[in-house]
């Protein structure tokens, strides 16, 4: 408990900074591009983001006076086509109600990303190179002090100084059609909603159900994979896009292996290639995006993965008897692929009046993997986003977000079986479920402070508590804490 002693200082400078008037602004350019790489339709998208599919809006640079560019490096580099951006992230969470034990945390990221311009340094049209790199530092509260499936933040990862993607792109037939080669991120691109991108958890960016029914956790951060990807827009309302991706990005899918996959590649740089595949494929629709147009501006994205690779039955052992039973030979029966739906709906449900990018935006996420190998088998997240509520602080965004993660039926089954052959009474797992309440702050553009408020009922799905003797569930978690984001 002794880490908690800082929160009520946080929370009065949050408090400090939400009574101050909005500082004076920048003169806006419109985003015209979403989470993600589409049009964008979400007007509460937020100014900050972690999300690993959120864009780059405005940097602190105009705020640091003499600071803004040492040595006048970036103005020399940009027209030369070299750009470059850094976004420190820093959380103090804690969690004074419920989870595997009370403790508060510091956790931080700085992320550096390079950009080159091909058709400026090398007169190649159309072609860009990107690299991503990774300084994550401090402890996660979920792996920690919480014990739940959906972790309260998204950078919450092990100390590294890790690559994350390094692509090149080149876009053909008048910029309808790009095409990516490299080490890549699905979270960058699919099941991304523009408006969650304003939550700090974890699931509201790679949802829980891919996070934990994919080898390694996926192609998402912290861990990306060599891929290729090739994204059509035949006009402005409509993107097809399909990703292929080594299906395991650190190798954890070998069977008995037990160890933690950021620890099996802790640079970012293994560069798998021999790994059955994973196809992510995905379309999404756009509506009232013209200028003028009397409905509100709204997306709607279907899509579904495949990965070809064999999975643990959660069920049965190589024998065919229940892996509980205490004649089973121990080991989960190998089962050949897994695979997963996911529909998604972003729309904008009230805009100030006169303004592109103030109002009330709601989003929607459902996802199926029915498998037999699945951990999670039904995910459904969504909630609001309002940018603008408050007259004198019209760039702040506040939100309220719902996700519920099912634990599927033979992981169940597998739980009560365990009770019958055991004779101990423990818990059945269930679902997981967090609600999240948040308001970032705009200090500067560029500059955010964001409290956070999450409660996570039944972490892990309702397991038992290794800390408690009689085996009860982990008890429901309130977490409490602040995020400052710079971008630069």
């Amino acid at each position: 408990m002794k880490g908690l002693r800082n929160l009520p200082g946080l929370v009065l400078v949050v408090l400090g900074v939400l009574g101050t008037p909005a500082p004076a602004q920048q003169a806006r350019v419109p985003v015209l591009e979403g989470a993600g790489g589409d049009i964008r339709t979400a007007v509460a998208q937020p100014e900050t983001t972690s999300q690993a599919s959120g864009g780059y809006v405005r940097s602190v640079e105009p705020s640091l006076g003499p600071l803004a560019d040492p040595f006048g490096l970036r103005a020399a580099l940009k027209p030369r086509g070299v750009e470059y951006s850094l976004t420190y992230i820093a959380d103090v969470l804690g969690n004074p109600v419920g989870g595997l034990r009370r403790t508060a945390i510091v956790e931080d990221r700085l992320n550096l990303r390079l950009n080159l311009d091909l058709a400026t340094i090398a007169g190649w049209q159309g072609a860009t190179l990107h690299a991503n790199a990774y300084f994550i530092h401090g402890t996660g509260l979920s792996r920690y002090a919480v014990g739940n499936l959906l972790a309260t933040s998204v950078i919450e990862a092990l100390p590294s100084t890790r690559l994350y993607v390094l692509w090149f792109d080149q876009k053909l037939l008048d910029g309808t059609l790009a095409l990516r080669a490299g080490q890549l991120a699905a979270d960058t691109e699919f099941i991304v909603s523009q408006t969650a991108t304003l939550f700090v958890n974890s699931t509201f960016g790679w949802p829980a159900i891919t996070g934990l029914d994919l080898p390694s956790g996926g192609p998402a951060y912290p861990l990306a994979t060599p891929a290729v990807r090739a994204k059509y827009v035949p006009d402005k309302d409509v993107s097809l896009q399909i990703g292929l991706f080594d299906g395991d990005p650190a190798g954890a899918a070998r069977p008995g292996n037990a160890v933690d996959p950021q620890r099996l590649d802790r640079t970012g740089t293994n560069f798998r290639t021999r790994d059955p595949a994973l196809v992510v494929a995905e379309a999404a629709y756009t509506y009232n995006t013209e200028p003028g147009s009397r409905g509100l501006p709204g997306t709607v994205t279907l899509g579904g993965w495949q990965h070809f690779g064999r999975f643990d039955d959660t069920l049965r052992d190589t024998a065919g008897l229940s892996l509980a039973d205490p004649s089973s030979n121990g080991v989960a029966r190998r089962l050949r692929g897994n695979a997963g739906v996911y529909g998604i709906v972003d729309q904008t449900l009230y805009r100030e009046p006169g303004q592109d990018d103030e109002g009330l935006s709601a989003f929607a996420r459902l996802a199926m993997s029915p498998s037999r190998s699945s951990l999670v088998d039904l995910y459904a997240d969504g909630g609001l986003a309002y940018k603008g509520l408050f007259g004198s602080r019209p760039d702040d965004t506040v939100g309220l977000g719902v996700a519920h993660a099912r634990i599927a039926g033979r992981a169940r089954r597998a739980d009560r079986e365990a009770i019958l052959y055991g004779g101990v009474a423990t818990p059945v797992r269930s679902a997981e479920t967090v609600i999240e309440a948040t308001y970032q702050a705009l200090v500067v553009p560029g500059f955010t402070v964001q409290p956070d408020i999450q409660y996570v009922l039944h972490p892990g799905g309702g397991v038992a508590n290794p800390r408690d003797a009689g085996g009860r569930r982990i008890r429901n978690a309130a977490v409490f804490g602040a995020r400052a984001t710079i971008q630069y």
